[in-house]
């Protein structure tokens, strides 16, 4: 589910996993090798911001 903080748009790794539709596996891959930036709210309470999730996307587009 999305979540609205102050101006910015949250969202799950397995949201992001179900969005770009890869595994949650590649999700925390790419998470460990710091490819996408997570924040992280408890210790197991991950978030991507949408901000964070475009600039990927930009940088590992295809086509």
């Amino acid at each position: 589910m999305k979540r609205k903080g102050k101006n910015s748009i949250f969202f799950t790794p397995q949201e992001v996993a179900n969005r770009l539709r890869i595994s949650r596996a590649t999700i925390w891959r790419y998470i460990r090798e710091k490819k996408i930036k997570v924040i992280k709210f408890t210790k197991r309470t991950y978030r991507i911001s949408e901000k964070d999730l475009n600039a990927f996307l930009k940088k590992h587009h295809v086509g």
